[in-house]
């Protein structure tokens, strides 16, 4: 596949699940956005309702990881990461990016690599509604050094 067609596959692929993020979020489906800005639009509508909300649908969950692997941009990956670590808890995004790196096509094995390194974002209480009163939070929902510890030895396989 030449590389004009594969960034073109990788676009509607992102395309696809920013799409899917905002359906889930009764967003706007901004037909009237260009196709070439479409992706990137949806997912700037997305970000703050995502962090606004003290919990997201389960439904939600994989469609934020897959925009999340799929986004082309590793600056921009942060708007479906970080919302996800919010609601959902560090240790499931790092579990499903670990899942994304060892089962993943090519593609979605690099952005894997680069979510990883977004789902390591610092929390704070004032940032998001997902805490309880007080700022408090259910520890268990953070836990990874065992994730980290699996993510490590799946890149020291790989790299045999």
């Amino acid at each position: 596949m030449a590389d004009d067609e594969h960034n073109e596959a990788a676009v509607r692929t992102f395309l696809s699940c920013a799409t899917e993020v905002a359906r889930l979020m009764d967003l706007e489906d901004a037909a009237d956005v260009p196709e070439t800005r479409r992706a990137r639009h949806l997912a700037h509508a997305a970000r703050k309702p995502l962090l606004e909300r003290a919990h997201l649908p389960e439904e939600l969950f994989a469609s934020l990881m897959a925009a999340a692997v799929h986004d082309p941009d590793p600056s921009f990956c942060r708007w479906f990461v970080e919302p996800a670590v919010y609601a959902f808890g560090r240790r499931r995004v790092l579990t499903a990016l670990l899942d994304y790196l060892r089962t993943g096509t090519d593609a979605e094995q690099a952005g894997a690599e680069r979510a990883w390194y977004c789902a390591h974002v610092p929390l704070h209480a004032d940032r998001s509604p997902a805490y309880a009163p007080g700022g408090s939070r259910d520890p268990a929902l953070d836990e990874s050094l065992d994730v980290r510890d699996e993510w490590q030895e799946t890149l020291r396989l790989s790299a045999k």
